[in-house]
C-alpha cells in the first residue's frame, strides 16, 4: 500500500526524531513511524535537558547539524551553566523546557523536512531476508518495504507499570507498549534484557506554598545550547525552580509503604538507574540521612503543572500522597497524578557494532533505550548517529563512526558496543579520558566540519562557523603578538587584584592567568568580526580558554594520538580467538563474543588484559 523507502525509523522520541531528521537530510526518503503523532520529542519524565556532561553531547549534536539543542533553546524558560566554577572541561549547560512548546517545536522542525514521512501504527514485526532486513509490518498487517531500519521504541517494548501493587500494561502512563516486535528479536538469537526507570508525581503549582522553599533562578545572562548565530532563536521568558528537603517525618511515612513498594516485595526484578534512583531507594541506600533535597520544576509557561525532581516513586498513591504532604511547602498540595515505574525490554549493546548496527542482522540500527541507556541526551546521540549511518549504509556509503577523543558521543557508544550495561547507562565528564579536549565550547570546532562533510550542516551554519573560526584566529593572533606596557597593565591588573608588572609582556602571558580575560582589555570587535553572524562573547571565551590551557591542551592531546594509534588497527574478522592459546580463557570467550573492530576496542573490553592485547599485536605481527 505505501511506497518503498530507504530508511524506517521506528518510534518518535528524542532518538527517533534525530534519527529521522538526519537520514531524511542526508537525502534518504524516510518514514517516521510513531503510535501517537502528537507525542514526538516528548519529554517522559522531567522537562529539562542537559546537565553534567549531558549538556556537552547536546551541544555535539547540535554541533553535527542535529536539532535537539535548537529545539531545546526554542522552548526554554530557565537555562544555566552547572560548574562554572571549575575548569572549563566540567562546565555543563542545562535548561529547563516547556514541555508542550518542546513537542510542538519538535513536530514542526520535522514537518519542515521535505525529504521525510510520517505514519502513526505500531511496528509489529520486522521483515528480514536472510540475514538483511528490508521493511516492517505493522499491527494492522501493513508491510512497509525500506533499505535500511532504525529502531528507537524507548520504553514500548514490553512495557509494565507500576504503583504499589498494581500494574498496568504500557510505554508510558496512558499509552499503550509495543509487543511481538521485541519477542521475535529475541527468537532471532538477540540477548534481550529488562531494565526499569520511574518518575514522580506531578503537583498542581497553585497548591504550593512557594514561600516555605528556596528560590533557585537561572543565570543573569541567558545561554544556550545551540551554535546558530544569537537572535536566531526567539528567547522566552525565564522562570525559577524551586528546592524544599525531606524530613524525617516524610522518611517514616514513606517506609511505611515499603511492603507493598514492587522494589522491595520482589514484584519489580530489573535494574534501575543508578544515578537517578527512587526515592526509596535513597531510604535505603542512603539510610544515615535525614534529609534529600528535592527541586520543583515548572512543566511550562502556561500551565501550573510542576515536576518534583529528586521524589521518583513506585509506592501506593496514597502512601506518595501523605508524603509529599509533609513536604516543606507542600502541606496543602493536590497532584495530577502519581509517580510510577516502568520496565521494559532492552537489547545488550555488545550486539552492535560502533556505527549501530546490529551484528546479526544487516541494515537494522538500534538506537536509545533499546540499547539500555537512560536520559534523552544519550537517547538523541545515539538516534543521530543510527540516522546518519542507515541512510549512508541505504546509499552504499561508508559509514560514519566518532571516536572517544573525538566527542562524549563516540565515549557514549564505544562504551556500549565494548563493555555492554549492566545498569542503565547515563554520561558522565569522568567516563571520558579526554575531558579537556571534549569540552562544550568546542563542540562546534572538534564536529561541525563532520557535519559539514556529511551534508547535514546547513550553508548558513557553515557560513557563520567559517567566520567564527577566521574571528578566533585573528584575536588569538594579536593577543600573542600584542606587546602591553606596564602603565597600560597595571592599572587593569591591579582592579583584578592579579600582580603588577614589573616589565612589558606579551598580552597572552596576562591572559594566562587564572582572573584575567580577554575582556578585561579595551580590544575592538571590529578589527575581527566582519559579520553579524559572529558571537563577540563566545570569540574571547574560546581564546580566554586555548591560551589558560594550552598546555594541558597540548599533553591531553599527545595521549590521546597515541591512544587512537591502536584504533586504527582492523581486527574484526580477522583472529580465530579460539584457537589462540596464549591468550587468557576469559579474553578468549569475550574477544570472540564481541569480535571488536580495532585493537583500541578490544584494549577496552572488561577483562582484557595489557598482555592480551600484547598477544594479539604479536599475532597481527606474524
Amino acid at each position: 500500500m505505501l511506497q518503498e523507502y530507504d530508511v524506517i525509523v521506528v518510534g518518535a522520541g528524542h532518538a527517533g526524531c534525530e534519527a529521522a531528521a538526519a537520514s531524511a537530510r542526508l537525502g534518504s526518503k524516510t518514514l517516521l513511524i510513531t503510535m501517537d503523532m502528537t507525542k514526538m520529542g516528548a519529554m517522559s519524565c522531567n522537562p529539562a535537558v542537559g546537565g553534567i556532561a549531558k549538556g556537552q553531547i547536546v551541544r555535539e549534536i547540535d554541533a553535527l547539524g542535529g536539532a535537539m539543542g535548537r529545539i531545546t533553546d526554542a522552548s526554554s524558560i530557565q537555562f544555566r551553566m552547572l560548574n562554572k566554577s571549575k575548569g572549563p572541561a566540567m562546565w555543563s549547560p542545562r535548561s529547563q523546557a516547556d514541555r508542550t512548546l518542546f513537542i510542538k517545536n519538535w513536530r514542526e522542525e520535522l514537518e519542515s523536512i521535505p525529504n521525510l514521512d510520517f505514519w502513526q501504527d505500531a511496528v509489529a514485526e520486522l521483515i528480514i531476508d536472510k540475514d538483511r532486513v528490508v521493511g516492517v509490518k505493522t499491527i494492522w498487517g501493513i508491510s512497509i518495504k525500506s533499505k535500511s531500519v532504525v529502531l528507537t521504541n524507548g520504553t514500548f517494548l514490553n512495557g509494565l507499570m507500576h504503583i504499589g501493587r498494581s500494574q498496568v500494561e504500557g510505554g508510558r502512563i496512558g499509552e499503550l507498549p509495543s509487543y511481538k516486535l521485541s519477542d521475535q528479536i529475541r527468537d532471532f538469537g538477540f540477548e534481550v534484557g529488562r531494565m526499569k526507570t520511574g518518575t514522580p508525581a506531578r503537583i498542581d503549582g497553585r497548591t504550593i506554598d512557594f514561600s516555605k522553599c528556596k528560590e533557585q533562578k537561572g543565570d543573569d545572562e541567558i545561554g544556550r545550547f545551540s551554535f546558530v548565530p544569537r537572535g536566531n532563536i526567539p528567547q522566552l521568558p525565564q522562570l525559577s525552580c524551586w528546592m524544599t528537603y525531606t524530613n524525617p517525618e516524610v522518611h517514616e511515612m514513606l517506609r511505611s509503604g515499603f511492603a507493598d513498594s514492587p522494589l522491595y516485595n520482589g514484584t519489580i526484578k530489573s535494574i534501575g538507574p543508578r544515578y537517578c534512583p527512587s526515592i526509596e531507594t535513597k531510604l535505603v541506600t542512603f539510610a544515615d540521612k535525614d534529609k534529600h533535597q528535592l527541586f520543583l520544576e515548572p512543566e511550562g509557561l502556561n500551565t501550573c503543572e510542576y515536576y518534583l525532581n529528586g521524589f521518583s516513586s513506585s509506592l501506593p498513591a496514597d502512601v506518595q500522597y501523605k508524603a509529599m504532604k509533609l513536604l516543606p511547602g507542600l502541606e496543602n498540595c493536590k497532584i495530577f497524578r502519581p509517580g510510577y515505574a516502568i520496565e521494559y525490554d532492552f537489547f545488550m549493546p555488545t550486539q552492535l557494532q560502533s556505527s549501530l548496527e546490529t551484528k546479526m542482522i544487516q541494515n537494522l540500527f538500534f538506537a536509545g533505550q533499546i540499547n539500555g541507556t537512560t536520559g534523552y541526551e544519550e537517547a538523541g546521540a545515539q538516534g543521530l548517529i543510527a540516522g546518519i549511518n542507515a541512510s549512508l549504509k541505504a546509499s552504499e556509503k561508508d559509514l560514519f563512526i566518532l571516536h572517544r577523543d573525538e566527542a562524549y558521543i563516540g565515549v557514549l557508544i564505544d562504551d556500549l558496543v565494548t563493555k555492554g550495561v549492566n545498569e542503565p547507562y547515563r554520561m558522565f565528564t569522568s567516563r571520558a579520558e579526554f575531558r579537556i579536549l571534549l569540552r562544550q565550547d568546542n563542540a562546534d570546532v572538534r564536529l561541525t566540519p563532520k557535519g559539514i562533510e556529511l551534508g547535514l550542516v546547513e550553508d548558513s551554519r557553515k557560513r557563520a562557523f567559517e567566520n567564527k573560526m577566521e574571528a578566533t584566529a585573528k584575536l588569538k593572533d594579536y593577543v600573542c603578538d600584542k606587546k602591553i606596557t606596564m602603565a597600560e597593565a597595571n592599572p587593569i591588573l591591579e582592579s583584578l587584584e592579579s600582580k603588577p608588572l614589573e616589565e612589558s609582556t606579551k598580552l597572552n602571558n596576562l591572559i594566562a592567568r587564572p582572573n584575567v580575560s580577554v575582556k578585561n582589555f579595551a580590544i575592538d570587535k571590529n578589527n575581527f568580526i566582519n559579520s553579524d553572524d559572529v558571537d563577540w562573547e563566545t570569540v574571547m571565551e574560546s581564546v580566554d580558554i586555548d591560551i589558560k590551557y594550552s598546555g594541558y591542551i597540548e599533553k591531553e592531546r599527545a595521549i590521546a594520538e597515541k591512544i587512537s594509534r591502536l584504533d586504527y588497527i582492523k581486527i574484526k574478522g580477522k583472529i580465530p580467538y579460539e584457537q589462540i592459546a596464549s591468550l587468557s580463557t576469559e579474553a578468549r570467550q569475550k574477544l570472540a563474543k564481541i569480535d571488536p573492530e580495532t585493537i583500541g576496542q578490544a584494549s577496552r573490553i572488561s577483562g582484557i588484559s595489557p598482555s592480551d592485547v600484547n598477544v594479539l599485536l604479536v599475532y597481527l605481527g606474524r
